[in-house]
């Protein structure tokens, strides 16, 4: 994805088209506001949390956004930006894209994740739960839990690890679905069941977690997965589609099995 650069230092102006959605039962409709004097220097929340200010100001309702951490940690600033999960810049959330990524003048589009399992709860908020009853259908290893164990006592190949980790680092943020034609939650899925699948510590549960986690995410209502790479290419930390390879066969290998 190309990003356009503002090189200088000077404030800019910008027109914001914004989706605003009273709840979940409302028609919503695109709504214009003007973001003046906005530093380059700024993040992409702040932007907004300015935008909001003069809307305050004025005695308009502010404009309902999700964050927390603003440190590309937690996952929760998911928006559509000019059509761009998280916006132009690769490898990268919505908290931590500054607006330097802009130009003065630029008419910026800022919409909610779209897709039918993140229903809209206000403006750009979702819900994104379905994440966590995938997660809770089979995320998980039955180890004993307690004083941490030696490190030495469970030898496990590097590159194994290293995937493992890999894998681990999704932050459930939800931008493989908001990009994908399909609204599909293959990338997330799979990454959840890889993380643990490659670890001997998620062995034992490993046909149960493929079943279970990929039968949640269809009850979802997740769209399939046409191996196009938008999931991959939007992804905040770069998770690979590799993962979707594994889950598949892990899937297969269950049936097979004849786990239920």
């Amino acid at each position: 994805m190309a990003t356009q650069t503002n090189g200088s230092k000077k404030p800019m102006n910008l027109k914001l088209l914004v989706w605003r959605q009273k709840n979940g039962m409302s028609k919503g409709a695109m709504t214009t506001y003007e973001a003046k004097n906005v530093s380059p220097d700024m993040s992409f929340l702040e932007m907004l949390d300015v935008v909001n200010e003069d809307i305050i100001k004025s005695g308009g309702e502010p404009i309902a956004f999700e964050h927390d951490c603003r440190e590309g940690i937690c996952g929760s600033c998911g928006l559509m930006i000019n059509g761009v999960a998280h916006g132009p810049d690769e490898g990268t959330t919505v908290c931590q894209l500054h607006m330097r990524s802009f130009k003065d003048g630029d008419t910026v589009v800022i919409e909610p994740w779209r897709a039918r399992a993140f229903p809209v709860i206000k403006d750009l908020v979702v819900d994104r739960s379905a994440f966590d009853r995938i997660i809770s259908a089979g995320g998980y290893i039955s180890v004993n839990t307690g004083q941490a164990p030696d490190g030495n006592a469970i030898p496990i190949a590097k590159q194994s690890s290293e995937d493992a980790m890999d894998s681990a680092a999704c932050i459930g943020c939800g931008a493989c679905v908001a990009q994908c034609k399909n609204a599909s939650a293959a990338l997330f899925t799979s990454a959840k069941i890889a993380h643990l699948r490659l670890l001997p510590q998620g062995d034992p549960e490993r046909a149960e977690r493929a079943l279970r986690m990929v039968a949640q995410m269809d009850e979802e209502g997740f769209g399939s997965c046409s191996n196009e790479g938008e999931c991959e290419a939007v992804c905040p930390k770069e998770i690979g589609m590799v993962n979707i390879s594994l889950m598949n066969r892990e899937y297969e290998r269950a049936l097979i099995s004849g786990k239920k």
